[in-house]
């Protein structure tokens, strides 16, 4: 009998996955429930209860988490004093899914619009120092009217 061959990228995941370092990343799996309905699917804590590995899947994308670890150089955006990082998120409502994530203690960073490349668009800050960018796609655009429409608007 042969074994079936693993997989190099494993069944329900995708090729690039967002793996996050908290403050508290116990707290950011329950915060990421009540704000964006994830579902908690893996979660590995070590013996000091600190979880060395957590994963939860929010819509059909899995996004994995870590507790901070200063000594193996692992620090979230609040020790960090920032991220460079947005992570981008399309949804169904994107105003109904800003407001989800408000009412779960999320900042909003930039409010809800409609933009010139499609999509009615914000930015909210989680509790962890995190940034998301919601978004729901309203309409199609070309590259020629999206070029179009960012030239107008920085007239």
């Amino acid at each position: 009998m042969s074994t079936p061959a693993v997989k190099p990228i494993p069944a329900d995941m995708h090729t690039l996955t967002p793996h996050l370092v908290c403050a508290g990343a116990a707290e950011a799996i329950a915060f990421y429930v009540k704000a964006f309905n994830a579902v908690e699917l893996v979660r590995l804590p070590a013996p000091n209860g600190k979880l060395m590995h957590a994963s939860v899947k929010i819509g059909d994308s899995t996004l994995m988490l870590v507790d901070e670890m200063p000594d193996c150089g692992a620090l979230g955006p609040k020790s960090l004093k920032g991220s460079p990082v947005t992570i981008h998120m399309y949804v169904e409502d994107v105003d109904a899914a800003v407001a989800q994530a408000v009412a779960a203690g999320a900042t909003v960073t930039m409010s809800v619009a409609d933009m010139f490349w499609g999509d009615r668009y914000g930015q909210v800050e989680d509790p962890f120092g995190h940034r998301w960018s919601v978004a729901t796609h309203k309409r199609d655009v070309t590259p020629a009217e999206m070029q179009e429409a960012m030239s107008k608007m920085f007239q």
